[in-house]
């Protein structure tokens, strides 16, 4: 018989999981790790149709794609092009981003993992007599060490020269030159902290499931429990 139990850091732990699983995906996909330099709205300074020129684009650089910023001769407004600069794993700019593309990868199919899993533990909390919750938690806490990795290689491949090209020649190893850093590695350091938090939460996710009034309730014959 199916008991399903329902507390507030389960439902809590389950809900950061899978935020946690889609941040980092959204944030290895974008091409929002580097900002580069800001260019003019086109190449040949021509106006908006409204007397103004066009603001200076920057140009954005991701681990494996990039947006660049496409004039036409026969319109004044240019096109912004977004799409892997990388046909395959080895046309990636730098060997850092490589292992950086390697660790991150591993490290979201983890949470991705974890988050799918999370969402039947209030039906079933064990498997072969080990707790789910403190399972998913070690293998948060390893995805954790992965992202971490990921992440300290990234700005290694500062130096390469995909990001001199977009970042200028003062760019290198752990030096930006003319660039910034944008959202997606942000979100990925932020969806890191809560990947750890999450693993930390799991164990409480497991005492409260497991708690006395719980299994008080178990005992007399009911099928959903759900707690504060």
């Amino acid at each position: 018989m199916c008991h399903v139990i329902v507390t507030c850091r389960s439902m809590l732990w389950t809900l950061l999981s899978i935020v946690v699983a889609f941040a980092e995906l959204i944030a290895f996909m974008s091409a929002d790790w580097l900002i580069g330099k800001a260019k003019p709205g086109n190449s040949e300074g021509m106006d908006n149709g409204m007397g103004g020129s066009l603001e200076p684009f920057r140009p954005t650089l991701g681990i494996y794609g990039r947006c660049i910023r496409l004039s036409h001769m026969k319109s004044s407004m240019p096109d912004t092009l977004c799409g892997p600069y990388a046909e395959n794993f080895n046309e990636i700019a730098s060997g850092f981003w490589q292992a950086t593309a390697i660790f991150l990868a591993a490290g979201i199919m983890i949470l991705c993992a974890v988050a799918f899993v999370s969402v039947f533990t209030m039906c079933v909390q064990s498997v072969m007599k080990k707790s789910i919750f403190n399972v998913c938690g070690l293998l948060q806490g390893i995805a954790g060490l992965f992202l971490i990795l990921g992440l300290i290689l990234y700005p290694a491949g500062w130096g390469c020269q995909k990001a001199i090209d977009y970042c200028g020649h003062y760019a290198s190893a752990y030096k930006l030159g003319d660039c910034s850093l944008g959202w997606a590695f942000y979100t990925a350091i932020g969806g890191t902290v809560l990947t750890f938090i999450c693993a930390v939460f799991s164990a409480q996710a497991e005492i409260a499931t497991s708690s006395d009034k719980v299994q008080e309730e178990i005992e007399e014959g009911k099928s959903l429990i759900c707690l504060l």
